[in-house]
């Protein structure tokens, strides 16, 4: 799991240039720029709420909180399916984690590019309990495997599918709001494959 951790480490973390302070020569100074980074969930959930009241920007809070929940669960995603393709012994269970990593890599990757023209610190690695969650998985393997993880998608993505909603609607920022809403029909296929999954693993 230390590679995996690792792995993440080297993808998720971005660095953005804050909107202004740039220098004469037309490059940002060390002061004038933000590092759209932190090592957890709960601290980049900290340092949002910092920074966005140093900047008057409170009403934003719920927002940043929606991309760094969005930011773990998408890390979680394409963790758990990179490990399905691995463990799972369902051609079907394998072929949808496959479509999980390639997916939520996407996704990922426009929240990052969305963080850096927000004033949003993202997480660079999953939180604890996702952490708990990909090690206990990793411990199986076969219909085992298919089984656990599967039953894990079908919750998960449920409970995905209600907060990209709320967010589509209840969010204040615009643009994250666009990309809430671009995303719930993804996460609503997700869930019917995933439940399409779990039904032809129980046979």
């Amino acid at each position: 799991m230390k590679n995996i951790t690792k792995l993440l480490l080297g993808t998720i973390i971005v660095t953005a240039a804050a909107c202004s302070g740039n220098g004469s020569n037309g490059t940002a100074d060390t002061d004038s720029s933000k590092s759209v980074m932190s090592n957890s969930t709960d601290a980049a959930i900290d340092s949002n709420k910092k920074e966005l009241e140093s900047k008057d920007s409170t009403e934003l809070k719920d927002d940043a909180k929606f991309m760094v929940n969005a930011a773990n669960g998408g890390m979680l995603e394409v963790t758990l399916g990179k490990l399905a393709q691995q463990k799972a012994s369902s051609a079907q269970v394998k072929e949808f984690g496959a479509m999980m990593v390639s997916d939520h890599s996407k996704a990922n990757d426009e929240l990052k590019a969305l963080a850096g023209t927000k004033v949003i610190t993202l997480p660079a690695i999953l939180s604890n309990d996702k952490q708990k969650d990909v090690d206990e998985m990793a411990k199986l393997s076969g219909a085992d495997f298919d089984k656990k993880y599967i039953d894990y998608m079908v919750k998960d993505h449920k409970e995905d599918v209600e907060e990209f909603k709320k967010e589509a609607t209840d969010g204040k920022d615009a643009e994250i709001k666009a990309f809430a809403a671009k995303h719930v029909p993804i996460l609503q296929h997700h869930l019917e494959a995933a439940e399409k999954a779990q039904a032809a693993v129980k046979k």
